[in-house]
């Protein structure tokens, strides 16, 4: 017996109705940031390994799927060359991986962008606005809202400081959820506070390690990003000097006060810092643009939001949805030294993410989708015969080409295995013709959801355009 087909833990297959959904988000998306005036680019699926190594952080670097040299990649290699006593296998197997992978999958779409400025920056006008609609890898452990292939859709300016970038994206993902019909909460927040927190507390060495850690805060607790802290070395009065912001609540006006008294060395340390200040200015100028801009959506500062991706250099952001419980669907944030590592210095950028994934799940689990979402096809024809067939195919060439989704129905069948078929395709509209329609020039169509039914002539394609929407 044949082992049942089965694909890999963390992907999935998407039948017709997911890719209308699916395709409903891309769309949506795609049109708002053409009306930014941002270009589609796309990038390969594999990068040199080179490329993507040390840009994401320990933990991103163990996530990322590497790709195994074509042929014999392990032809000549010398395992003695690898040993290292006390590891788990024996091996420095991150050094033999480096030997038979030079290639692997992407992570995400920002750090492929930035190689791709840094090799096509004789060709691109900047200040470079780009979106990216591509799929990613991440050999993460699956589990519910995170899988291990998925889509970004990812839209960035790259060339310019300016604050109205900033503003431009929050206003993008404004205007994306208001077109889904989705209540959501943008949180902002400025690496430089997060790095000036390192400097106050003592620490200024391990501002990635307290980045990584803050941001778990939503998956394991305070308690847990404490001990994780502190297993990375800060001390308990270090600690205790981070609390508070971690467990800061009020206005964002109340919260930026507060820490530029921490910042101002009103801290336990006593400890003046100049970078937190400034990403305090920063951050305090944006949500002023926010507040003048007429965001539909809450915007609030959260100093506790951290994003664990190390790139990100000032100004962060964060979307949630605020009546589905899932993850965050959307983040992003400044940064300004991403193609310094490809050659490029100085060239600052700024992006976000939406996870199409997670949207979708949004959308179903909320009903959002529109009803014409759920079915590609607006009429179905049924199949009354070889004759009535004929007398058809003009009235569905004249409605094709004007744009309407039509379906015959290919086999003479009992009306009751149309209609089924029409039911579970959820088509809204059929069509019967028999012998009597056809002798009287008419076509009748009956609307599946409310029972109205109408006979048109058959010319008179501009009425039934009307009465099917």
């Amino acid at each position: 017996m044949a082992q049942k087909p089965s694909i890999p833990k963390g992907t999935r297959d998407f039948g017709p109705a997911e890719m209308a959904g699916r395709n409903y988000i891309f769309d949506t998306i795609r049109s708002v940031f053409k009306t930014y005036g941002y270009a589609p680019i796309e990038t390969p699926s594999m990068e040199n390994l080179g490329t993507l190594l040390g840009k994401y952080g320990e933990e991103g670097d163990k996530l990322l799927f590497r790709i195994l040299n074509s042929g014999d990649a392990f032809s000549g290699i010398s395992y003695d060359d690898y040993k290292v006593e006390g590891t788990e296998n024996g091996y420095n197997s991150k050094a033999l991986s480096l030997k038979v992978c030079e290639k692997g999958l992407r992570y995400d779409l920002t750090v492929p962008f930035a190689r791709f400025v840094v090799q096509h920056q004789n060709e691109i006008s900047f200040p470079f606005k780009r979106f990216q609609i591509q799929p990613v890898w991440r050999a993460d452990r699956p589990q519910k809202g995170r899988y291990r292939e998925f889509y970004q859709c990812d839209v960035d300016v790259i060339g310019s400081r300016s604050l109205l970038n900033e503003l431009e994206l929050v206003q993008i993902v404004d205007r994306v959820f208001t077109l889904f019909d989705v209540n959501v909460c943008i949180k902002i927040n400025n690496r430089k506070v997060l790095t000036g927190m390192a400097e106050i507390c003592g620490f200024p060495d391990k501002v990635v390690d307290i980045t990584v850690a803050i941001d778990k805060i939503d998956k394991i607790g305070l308690e847990a990003v404490e001990a994780e802290m502190k297993d990375k070395g800060l001390t308990d009065e270090a600690v205790a000097v981070i609390r508070p912001v971690l467990e800061m609540s009020g206005s964002s006006a109340d919260k930026l006060a507060l820490m530029r008294k921490l910042m101002n060395g009103e801290s336990v340390s006593g400890i003046v810092s100049e970078t937190g200040l400034l990403g305090l200015d920063e951050l305090e100028e944006l949500f002023g643009l926010v507040g003048a801009a007429g965001i539909r959506h809450d915007v609030e500062i959260d100093l506790s939001l951290a994003r664990g991706l190390n790139y990100y250099t000032g100004a962060i952001f964060e979307v949630k949805a605020k009546d589905f419980a899932i993850g965050s669907i959307c983040g992003g944030g400044r940064y300004d030294n991403l193609t310094g590592i490809f050659g490029l210095p100085d060239m600052s950028g700024v992006g976000i993410s939406f996870g199409a994934d997670r949207i979708y799940d949004v959308l179903k689990g909320l009903d959002k989708f529109p009803a014409e979402v759920t079915s590609s096809t607006r009429i179905l024809f049924a199949n009354m015969g070889h004759d009535e067939i004929r007398y058809l195919v003009p009235v569905v060439k004249s409605l094709r080409e004007a744009g309407v989704s039509c379906e015959i129905y290919p086999d003479t069948a009992k009306l009751k295995k149309q209609f089924d078929y029409a039911d579970k395709k959820h088509i809204p509209f059929i069509s019967i013709v028999g012998e009597s329609e056809a002798a009287a020039g008419t076509v009748n169509i009956k609307n599946l959801s409310s029972g109205e039914q109408k006979s048109f002539g058959k010319d008179d394609i501009a009425s039934i355009l009307d009465f099917i929407g």
